[in-house]
């Protein structure tokens, strides 16, 4: 196990420019929680109409699992006496009527100075109900993730709300869409400070000095990343475990229970992840927060959550009793539950595993975590779940749009076993098809909207057998569009005389997302390639009786402009296959800057157990090199994106 973490450093430093980022954002984090993954995976035992899309799952019977009957702990110690918590008064815990949100202030309305923003027992009391306070926090870079949160809750008729401002951009933004916001004194950049970076691991640090700020007040916590979202009031799931100091969620991919109840702390090996985590305003809770925040503030090398994890598994047991699933931890006398991963997910539990659809059970929440492209992965996964907040121009981008139907064999997507081999062999088919599609929509001056990709391996980060051993992770799967592209780059604007022009896109499930305005939907062009020279196979820009246009295959690059320049009021066009559709850009300029665009645009598959380095790179041109084999990289020299 600890080779393979060698290796993927190896590879780090092996890396060319493309891929560093992706190693050295990642590797710096998870080398400390590696133990707790491999653990896990190898143990032996109300102001507009709602946007969110939930499927609607009935809840499994409560079947749990028993823990590991070799499961070990420090000696049991004694509980300590019931608390008493100082409590604020009936009518702060209550909270005053709460202010609506989205309710913009009046514009010829002065702002109100920064002061009154400031961090204050008062102010947090004015959105607090039953005691409750749901906070996060970002900077200006942000704020879509930020709306996107608040929207969520707000759908499910949660007012008790609170965003920390790490910037006065942000702070003013907020206020002037009615956004209840806090200034929490950081005086941050505005702009996205990168996974590990120094700033990073700032926003970190203010976390902790947050919540040890905030615990005093009497106010129960429940704190999050802005890169969540939340998919069904929490609040009366964590009112079931009173007794619990902190409730966290974790990074486990191995299921423990199989329905609602706490995840068994016995067989959570996997790293505590501080994305998502409720905090009582006890005596051990307070204690806990104030040596994490000395731990982080003596030591700016130390990851906030492996601080935390660091601390918290100081001691770990005995079961604070029989059935709740709560522990003992830290000191103790600090009562802990964890959040059980299939209904309080990561990106891998609900995006690769959809655990929560197999287990028939209902999310509460999705933590965009267990992906590959930076801030634009995040964004992008979440869209893919239809959980992302838009603004109404996304839904209807100029020039329109192009989709097209994959077309797959079945004997690539479902005979053999599943290799690296039968897995590039799948992927590599269907990338062959996004290239054309990639082609067409610059040609025609339109946005893709990406094909769902299927894959028959899992994407990590170190070397692994094809899926996580113990996971629910299906094979095939779809997979999300960061484990085969770059979506970082392909977002990225990158200069038009070195790349050609840029090529918008939108995730695979946008045509079927509930904001899609109605001149969209009511807006398509069906289009079906037929064989040249076949009885009704010409160009031609009229459509048959049934609605659709039939059009030739191998067409060139005058034939697509002459056709298509006619339907440019039509919103959508849909291929019902791309293959050999387009002969290629006339212009051998401008094809080349496509090539050298495209190129950038996928990504690695990682990684082969047992070699140094693992990884493989795709290859968007991989059809024209005659023998190409999905590899490891045999020599330093050869560790680089295709060429």
């Amino acid at each position: 196990m600890v080779e393979g973490w060698r290796n993927g450093l190896r590879e780090a430093t092996n890396s060319k420019p493309l891929f560093v980022t992706i190693y050295a954002t990642v590797i710096i984090g998870v080398l400390v929680s590696s133990f707790y993954v491999f653990s896990a995976i190898y143990s032996p035992t109300n102001g507009s109409t709602s946007w969110l899309s939930s499927p609607p799952l009935s809840t499994a019977g409560r079947i749990r699992q028993s823990p590991q009957e070799n499961a070990t702990f420090q000696t049991p110690v004694v509980p300590p006496p019931p608390r008493e918590l100082p409590l604020p008064s009936p009518e702060e815990a209550q909270g005053k009527s709460l202010g609506k949100i989205w309710v913009s202030p009046p514009r010829d309305k002065k702002m109100p100075p920064l002061e009154s923003f400031k961090l204050t027992k008062e102010l947090f009391g004015e959105r607090v109900k039953d005691n409750v306070i749901i906070v996060t926090f970002g900077n200006y870079a942000f704020m879509d993730f930020i709306l996107t949160w608040v929207k969520h809750l707000t759908d499910l008729d949660i007012s008790n709300l609170l965003v920390g401002a790490m910037d006065t951009k942000l702070l003013e933004a907020l206020y002037w869409k009615g956004v209840p916001v806090f200034d929490m004194g950081s005086h941050m950049s505005t702009v996205d400070v990168g996974w590990g970076s120094p700033t990073f691991h700032k926003m970190g640090r203010e976390k902790v000095i947050l919540i040890d700020s905030v615990l005093p007040f009497g106010y129960e916590l429940l704190m999050c990343d802005t890169d969540m979202v939340w998919l069904k009031n929490p609040l009366p799931y964590l009112a079931r475990y009173p007794e619990a100091d902190v409730l966290t969620s974790s990074d486990q991919v191995v299921p423990t229970v199989v329905d609602d109840s706490l995840d068994i702390w016995q067989q959570v090996g996997a790293a505590y992840n501080i994305g998502i985590f409720h905090w009582r305003p006890t005596e051990s809770a307070k204690k806990l927060a104030k040596e994490w925040k000395e731990m982080l503030l003596a030591d700016d090398k130390v990851w906030d959550q492996n601080g935390f994890n660091e601390i918290v598994r100081k001691q770990l047991g005995p079961s604070v009793d029989g059935d709740s699933g709560l522990f003992y931890a830290y000191d103790g006398n600090l009562k802990v539950g964890i959040l059980p991963a299939s209904i309080f997910c990561s990106g891998h539990t609900y995006f690769v595993q959809a655990m929560y659809q197999q287990l028939r059970l209902e999310p509460y929440a999705l933590h965009t975590t267990f992906q590959y492209a930076g801030t634009e992965g995040k964004r992008h996964r979440l869209r893919e779940g239809m959980v992302f907040f838009d603004p109404p121009e996304y839904y209807d981008a100029p020039g329109g749009f192009i989709s097209f139907k994959p077309s797959i064999p079945k004997s690539l997507l479902l005979d053999g076993k599943h290799t690296i081999e039968s897995h590039f062999t799948l992927v590599n088919h269907q990338m062959k098809q996004i290239r054309s599609a990639l082609a067409i929509a610059s040609l025609l001056n339109r946005t893709l909207v990406m094909p769902p990709i299927w894959c028959r391996l899992d994407r990590l980060w170190f070397g692994h057998p094809g899926t996580l051993v113990g996971s629910m992770t299906r094979q095939p799967f779809i997979c999300p569009l960061d484990h085969v592209f770059e979506v970082n780059i392909m977002l990225k604007e990158l200069p038009e005389d070195e790349f050609g022009p840029g090529i918008g896109i939108r995730e695979y499930s946008f045509l079927d997302n509930p904001a899609l305005p109605k001149q969209v939907k009511d807006s398509w062009l069906d289009v079906q390639l037929c064989q040249e020279g076949k009885e009704g196979c010409e160009a031609t820009n009229i459509t048959t009786p049934s609605g659709f246009l039939k059009f030739p295959k191998r067409s060139n690059e005058d034939t697509f402009k002459a056709i298509f320049s006619s339907f440019n009021d039509v919103k959508v066009i849909k291929f019902s296959s791309v293959e050999d559709a387009f002969t290629g850009f006339s212009d051998k300029g401008r094809e080349e800057r496509f090539r050298r665009r495209v190129k950038r645009y996928v990504g690695i598959w990682c990684c082969e157990e047992n070699k140094t380095p693992g990884h493989i790179y795709y290859d968007m041109y991989w059809d024209e090199k005659p023998g190409w084999k999905p590899v490891p990289p045999q020599t330093p020299e050869e560790d680089h994106p295709p060429v």
